[in-house]
């Protein structure tokens, strides 16, 4: 019995080890996703269009 709960104790610090390093990957991979939007043109007309919208509710 004590065997038995040692053994599911190790397993699990496995998974959760395992699911960092997913999230570690799907966050990497979004960061590139949103590096690669940003720096094309879809970014540029993005920023430009936000920039211009703050300044018209500003009344500049």
């Amino acid at each position: 019995m004590h065997r038995s709960l040692h053994l599911r104790r190790r397993t699990e610090r496995g998974i959760t080890t395992a699911e960092y390093a997913v999230g570690t990957a799907a966050g990497a991979g979004l960061a590139g996703l949103l590096y690669k939007m940003l720096t094309g043109g879809f970014g540029n007309e993005l920023l430009t269009k936000l920039y211009d919208h703050v300044l018209r509710l500003l009344g500049i």
